[in-house]
């Protein structure tokens, strides 16, 4: 049995040979695909989060703390990427729910630790068949999906740095 090879990927086109008007339609938008794919994995985890009593947001804090263990407030928004505003309700709903902890730091009073409790220990053994029914959900292959993630990561990189202000110069 000899080995096939992949097809060979399409040429890109040169961009400035594309036409604006072209480049300007719907489907052409890579935010859209972007947007339209997370309003699927948003209508997905909503079920797949149900018999957890979690909502994607607060699953995400989750899969940090399960991962990370006890974390300042602070170091969760920046591996979320969501600010305060964002993140205090969410974590306020959490610890009504008997899932995590707030305390203030022992060392810097002014920075919150987030902690489990052990439901929120618990709740992994729960959540465990979520990543692979999701993976199942997409149709893609493993390989795909990390694929996909890496050239995601490039992406938000990307555009992170494109976003950044410029230093300006000092003098």
């Amino acid at each position: 049995m000899t080995p096939t090879s992949a097809p060979a990927p399409a040429p890109s086109p040169d961009l400035a040979a594309v036409p604006d008007a072209e480049l300007l339609r719907l489907d052409h938008q890579v935010c859209f695909s972007l947007h339209a794919a997370s309003r699927a994995f948003g209508g997905f985890y909503r079920q797949a989060l149900k018999d957890l009593g979690l909502t994607y947001p607060q699953y995400l804090v989750m899969l940090v703390l399960w991962e990370d263990g006890p974390r300042p407030v602070k170091a969760i928004g920046e591996r979320l990427h969501l600010d305060s505003g964002t993140l205090s309700p969410l974590l306020k709903r959490l610890e009504a729910a008997g899932l995590v902890r707030r305390e203030r730091s022992r060392q810097d009073e002014r920075s919150v630790v987030v902690e489990l409790t052990d439901d929120g220990v618990r709740l992994r053994e729960r959540a465990l068949s979520i990543p692979r029914g999701v993976l199942a959900a997409t149709g893609l292959s493993v390989e795909e999906v990390l694929a996909l993630q890496e050239t995601l990561g490039r992406l938000t990189a990307a555009l992170g740095a494109a976003d950044a202000p410029a230093e300006s110069p000092k003098g």
